[in-house]
């Protein structure tokens, strides 16, 4: 039996799987997100440990023979997070999240101070990314910054929590800034150029490898036989990526959760920051990927659905398969935008109003507008010498067929829809820890699973959307110069 965790933005899921990879049973708590300003975004590492208890005590009524029997446990998170401890191993203040963006004057001070940063981390500096938080919190908290003895990642300090070993894997530290990508080590340049060393960073490990054994006072209150090993994990989408299999170059995926992914399989480093593409380690070895990234993508909708006053649910059944571009034209840049304009201080808008305008119009525009910012994003990876023809979709978005075949549409390639697609992140730790604890090979493990159907994008559809992307496009030109930072 093998557990994974997957410690997302908006919940923590847990799962459990057999010897056949069957998912046994599956548990997910909610977690909130404290703004305490605009574009601040902010969460207390305590209510992921709290949230991941609970998950685990809903797996053990449920099945407690077979958790029992949890041979390895991996785990999967949010990236970018940065969680400070002191040398005791407490917690010195919120954690500043992924799609935190108050560190963009910082992001400029780090290339500033590290010329070749492009070369080593592989990427642009995003106000998102670890690093320029340490340089935010440097200026802006002195006292916590003096007091700071280890950053951590969100699923790096539960993995403290669990084992008492700060250890991280490559493909979740390859988003800090502080990771040397092509050679999968940290960059002791790039840590200098923020006050750090590596005295304050976990020990590497590859996603598929050991990383250190549960503690027994929890096998024990779990009520597992023998303490179980735990893998180095991924983050979000490289766990995604181990669930869907996705492993071998070529292969692609978009994953629709609170931040949008279109991801791409390789088997080198190909850096591509001009057009704000990332390019990471994956949890395996020799492996590596890139991605776009827009950072509200069922964010957006849930906006939408606080905004309007109606359920997720409600909205899309209010709309029928669409044969026209809705008149509306959205941006969904809530928390600004990564691929390709790496503009942390533009924000969403709305138009192409008028009196006729109706609320599924609006809410088509939504859908409409991730599905364009995921095109940004595939003609970045185009642009870098990757050309994606097909592609899974995962997370919770992928759960509305409606969306599907916009962002089909949109991108103009075949979308395979999977079972269970939410459940990605989770499922790829649980395949890392049976790695771990078995030593077997991912090709025999990180297999496909089936497809429940594929969508093809709609000729009709998709002639409407190459000709409104052009006024997607110039809305962002418009709009850019009219923002100014937090």
């Amino acid at each position: 039996m093998f557990l994974g965790f997957d410690f997302g933005t908006s919940s923590v899921k847990a799962l459990l799987a057999d010897g056949e990879q069957r998912v046994l049973a599956a548990a997910a708590e909610p977690l909130d997100v404290s703004r305490p300003r605009p574009g601040w975004s902010e969460q207390d590492p305590e209510a992921w440990w709290r949230a991941m208890l609970a998950a685990v005590d809903a797996l053990r009524a449920a099945r407690p023979r077979e958790l029992a029997a949890v041979r390895g446990i991996g785990l999967s998170g949010q990236m970018h997070g940065a969680v400070l401890l002191d040398r005791s191993g407490a917690v010195l203040r919120p954690c500043l999240l992924w799609n935190d963006t108050r560190a963009a004057a910082e992001c400029r001070e780090l290339e500033d101070a590290f010329p070749a940063l492009h070369d080593v981390a592989g990427n642009l500096a995003m106000p998102g990314f670890t690093a320029p938080k340490l340089l935010w919190v440097r200026r802006h908290e002195p006292d916590v910054f003096a007091r700071t003895a280890h950053v951590l990642l969100p699923k790096a300090w539960v993995r403290y929590r669990l084992t008492g070993e700060m250890v991280e894997d490559v493909s979740d530290a390859s988003g800090t800034l502080w990771l040397d990508v092509g050679r999968r080590d940290w960059s002791d340049g790039l840590l200098e150029a923020t006050g750090l060393t590596r005295d304050a960073m976990p020990r590497l490990v590859e996603g598929s490898a050991p990383s250190g054994t549960l503690r027994p006072e929890l096998a024990e209150r779990w009520g597992m036989a023998h303490p179980p090993i735990l893998a180095g994990g991924a983050g979000d989408n490289a766990a995604g990526a181990v669930g869907l299999g996705a492993i071998r170059a070529g292969d692609a995926f978009v994953s629709l959760g609170t931040s949008g992914v279109l991801w791409a399989t390789t088997d080198r480093h190909m850096p591509w920051p001009r057009g704000a593409v990332h390019s990471f380690c994956h949890a395996l070895p020799r492996t590596w990927h890139q991605m776009g990234v827009t950072l509200s993508a069922a964010a957006s909708l849930a906006w939408w659905s606080g905004v309007s006053g109606r359920p997720e649910a409600e909205l899309l059944a209010e709309l029928p398969s669409p044969r026209a571009a809705s008149p509306a034209l959205f941006l969904p840049y809530l928390s600004g935008e990564r691929t390709p304009h790496n503009d942390g201080a533009v924000r969403g808008a709305f138009a192409g109003l008028s009196l006729d305008t109706d609320r599924a119009a609006l809410t088509q525009a939504v859908l409409e507008g991730v599905a364009f910012s995921l095109r940004d994003c595939l003609d970045a990876l185009a642009a870098s010498g990757t050309a994606v023809r097909e592609a899974a979709v995962i997370g919770g978005g992928s759960r509305s067929r409606l969306w599907v075949e916009i962002i089909a549409a949109a991108l103009g390639i075949p979308l395979h829809r999977l079972a269970a697609g939410e459940l990605g992140g989770a499922f790829g730790a649980a395949r890392l820890a049976r790695l771990a604890a078995t030593g077997e090979t991912a090709e025999g493990v990180c297999t496909p699973p089936a497809r429940a159907e594929t969508v093809e994008p709609d000729p009709v559809l998709a002639e409407a959307y190459a000709s409104h992307l052009p006024r997607y496009r110039a809305l962002y030109r418009a709009l850019s110069p009219l923002e100014t930072a937090p």
